[in-house]
């Protein structure tokens, strides 16, 4: 064992050497793995990158495998990347209050269960099951707070149509009663008493004219009264009219991204799921554009966040003008943004993104008079080069970073074209 270890140790250096490499730690780590892999040495230093390297999310295990990681020192970068632990418990708060509905006062089990789940570990936010289970909560929350509303504007609405029916029938009646009191009235008038013996006939007329007329008065004031009641209840009726369509005009504000005007996340999502389903039935040709800006942290720490908010917006507004109806395109988060193109022949789907890169490169941005010059670097995937649209966007995905990776201000697609 301590020979073989001298060997690979002297074959080490020996490669180094010939390959003209600097003897560095980390240089110096990676040649011995991959001599003493020759030797069949099972070194500990070499198989405990593996094993952390089990340990980590799947999207970090392929950015290691298509960067060629195999150190700890190369890995370091990747895992500045994640969130620290610590600063997770008011990330699982929000999330809390995000899957909770807002208007249906019902608390599931199931989200308290998982509240204090994530509460107790949140590390376990970067488990691609717990995002999932997460994504049903939200989704369930904004169905609660939907069918409270509908149930209640549909209570008000029934409430309305009721008091409308008695009020009409009242109005009804009350000129029905009016009418016969008159005429009771006008009877009584009408008696003839010359006798004046009869005095008590006469009180007793006088009083069944006063309160016959007493009666009239009142019945002529409910009747406005109640024709009052029914304007309200038409006011009413009006504004249950309006608050339907403000809900509507809600969700549909719930599906574009209040920035950029451009469909949201879980908008694209959805739109996604409706192309793919497509492409299934009738193999309809797309790709996957992943849009990122260039160097925008240092846009916003030059120019403050509305600075960084124009760009977003006006980069936003772009794409929505030159990509086409048919076409889905969406803001990702932060300054990602995605799009789903349809075509027919390639030079098409080249056509549009030269457009799009020359119309962002090749003019300013302007923010309080001054002007902003922008690039962005984006990945390319054509649908059908792949078994899923998993597949499809994690390859633009990699392909954006690639192209960031070597000098951002390109376009990569999966077969090297460079725009």
């Amino acid at each position: 064992m301590g020979n073989d270890i001298k060997e690979v140790a002297k074959k080490t250096i020996k490669n180094l050497f010939i390959k003209n490499i600097e003897p560095t730690p980390n240089e110096y780590h990676k040649e011995f793995c991959i001599i003493a892999k020759e030797y069949k040495l099972n070194a500990k230093e070499c198989t405990q990158f593996k094993e952390l390297v089990s340990r980590l999310n799947n999207e970090e295990q392929e950015e290691i495998k298509s960067k060629n990681i195999t150190t700890f020192e190369d890995m370091i970068p990747i895992l500045l990347n994640r969130v620290a632990t610590k600063n997770l418990k008011t990330l699982t708060s929000l999330f809390k209050e995000s899957m909770t509905p807002s208007i249906s006062i019902g608390l599931d089990d199931k989200i308290t269960k998982f509240s204090v789940k994530i509460g107790n570990s949140p590390a376990l936010l970067f488990e691609e099951e717990i995002q999932k289970e997460m994504q049903s909560f939200i989704t369930n929350r904004f169905e609660a707070d939907k069918k409270v509303v509908q149930e209640k504007t549909a209570e008000i609405a029934k409430l309305v149509t009721l008091m409308g029916k008695h009020l009409n029938e009242a109005i009804s009646s009350s000129g029905d009663s009016g009418v016969e009191v008159s005429n009771i009235k006008d009877e009584i008038q009408a008696i003839n008493l010359t006798d004046n013996g009869i005095k008590e006939l006469t009180t007793l007329q006088s009083k069944l004219i006063n309160a016959a007329m007493s009666i009239e008065n009142e019945m002529t004031n409910v009747g406005e009264k109640l024709s009052s009641g029914k304007d309200k209840v038409q006011e009413l009726e009006d504004k249950v009219k309006t608050l339907e369509e403000q809900l509507s005009k809600t969700k549909e504000e719930n599906l574009k991204d209040h920035l950029t005007g451009l469909l949201t996340r879980k908008a694209y999502e959805y739109e996604a799921k409706k192309t793919e389903e497509n492409y299934k039935r009738n193999d309809t040709q797309y790709a996957i554009v992943f849009f990122d800006i260039d160097h925008f942290k240092a846009i916003n720490d030059k120019y403050g966040h509305a600075g960084g908010d124009m760009i977003l917006s006006t980069f936003g507004k772009i794409l929505s003008k030159y990509t086409r109806d048919m076409d889905i395109v969406g803001r990702y988060g932060g300054e990602e943004f995605i799009a789903i193109i349809h075509f027919n022949l390639k030079r098409e789907l080249l056509k549009y993104l030269k457009r799009i890169k020359s119309i962002v490169t090749q003019n300013n941005f302007i923010y309080e008079k001054k002007k902003i010059k922008i690039t962005f670097s984006a990945g390319v995937t054509i649908r059908n080069d792949h078994e899923s649209y998993d597949s499809a966007i994690q390859k633009a995905d990699m392909l954006l970073y690639k192209a960031k990776e070597e000098g951002r201000n390109k376009i990569i697609l999966e077969d090297n074209t460079v725009i």
